[in-house]
């Protein structure tokens, strides 16, 4: 264990500052885009806080995954994972503009609204003290998991103690009840009900398997970008990368599961509280989105990632895993703007530039707490095990 160097590389210091530099310009000029339009600020940016926080909340659900289930899979990513979670302050903090955007992205949240029997019927959960109360909620349940987490981890790391392992385990479970109780609530609260009128039991599913896909993605991308320096060259070997494939695969195919059975429940309901939401996506420039996202984000990957070279190959796999980010964020794009341009086709260059501005500041505080720690979690009993099987590989 000893001969491991599990200090971060110097190039994820170039990397950060990219990030920060990149992420600082693109907020700047969506700053000057809010000043000419204001809503369409909101809207752009809703939908880059969504595809974010999906992300650190899949890392979020993954980690909980893997303490319970073990596996070599979860020692070379488990850091990229934690470092994920440690983002939930700043996600905190990124939250907060979208209170003052509130009754120009949801209906229920005008005045005007309450006059609509259906919106005044769920009004009692749909108003802006319940909405705020239930986003702190969340929060303090994320950031508290993981807060344990990252500790315990840590502290393994210092002590050695395999019963440590243990208690992190024993909070996984009951973590994995409260993050589909929250992330369920949240899809409801931040995307379903921007169009109030409309409703689906399967939503939070949908979202869980999304934000699944997108950490996965990530993770695979990240490794990959470390894998041709210390310490992830010492362990990361083609069976690690041919596993994180494995479960990629696996999310894309419940993603997609989700997906069918939510239109194929409301296609036969025949509705028209329910209908009406497939008949603004299906119509258009929207239809074509769609049928882009069957194609590119289930599909292609779907046909790739069934070969055992593409999967043991880090590059292509991690060429494949930017793919699938990209289509996760128009896949969000896809759900949610519609519910504001019913009357047609409508894509604003803030809805490329606020993503690529909260993406840039989560990137440099992502990799600011990736090298924080030691990349590998040395204190892990386990890997001892991954390190011999890599050399022997």
């Amino acid at each position: 264990m000893s001969e491991i160097t599990a200090t971060a590389p110097p190039e994820l210091d170039r990397f950060r500052q990219k990030a920060l530099i990149v992420g600082v310009v693109a907020l700047v000029a969506c700053g000057v885009g809010a000043a000419f339009d204001r809503q369409q600020f909101f809207r752009s940016y809703l939908l880059a806080f969504v595809f974010w926080v999906g992300i650190a909340l899949g890392c979020f659900a993954v980690l909980m995954v893997q303490h319970l289930s073990g596996g070599a899979w979860g020692l070379v990513i488990r850091r990229v994972l934690e470092g994920a979670t440690r983002t939930f302050p700043l996600l905190l903090l990124l939250f907060i503009p979208l209170l003052f955007g509130m009754t120009g992205l949801y209906e229920w949240a005008r005045p005007e609204a309450a006059t609509k029997p259906l919106i005044e019927h769920k009004a009692a959960y749909l108003n802006v003290t319940f909405f705020i109360a239930r986003a702190a909620f969340y929060f303090l349940v994320w950031l508290a998991v993981s807060f344990f987490l990252n500790r315990w981890s840590l502290e393994q790391d210092r002590t050695r103690d395999e019963g440590i392992q243990r208690r992190m385990q024993n909070m996984s479970g009951p973590g994995l009840l409260l993050y589909g109780l929250t992330v369920t609530f949240a899809s409801i609260d931040w995307v379903m009900s921007l169009e109030p009128e409309w409703f689906s039991t399967i939503f939070g599913m949908l979202f869980m398997a999304g934000q699944a896909i997108s950490a996965m993605s990530f993770v695979i991308a990240t490794v990959v970008l470390l894998a041709n320096t210390k310490p992830m060259s010492d362990i990361l070997a083609p069976r690690h990368l041919h596993d994180l494939g494995k479960l990629l695969l696996a999310f894309i195919m419940i993603w997609a599961y989700f997906s069918f059975s939510q239109f194929l429940i409301i296609y036969a309901g025949n509705l028209p509280e329910e209908i009406t939401w497939y008949v603004h996506r299906l119509q258009g420039p929207w239809r074509q989105i769609g049928l882009g996202l069957v194609i590119f984000h289930f599909a292609l990957p779907f046909l790739l990632l069934l070969s055992r070279d593409l999967k043991r190959s880090g590059r292509r796999l991690a060429i494949l895993a930017v793919l699938v980010l990209v289509m996760r964020l128009v896949d969000l794009f896809w759900l949610m703007a519609p519910d504001f341009h019913e009357g047609g086709f409508h894509v604003h260059w803030m809805d490329a530039a606020l993503p690529l501005g909260l993406g840039g500041v989560w990137l440099w505080f992502f990799a600011s707490q990736l090298k924080s720690r030691p990349l590998l979690p040395l204190g892990d009993p386990a890997l001892v095990e991954s390190i011999s099987a890599h050399e022997g590989h």
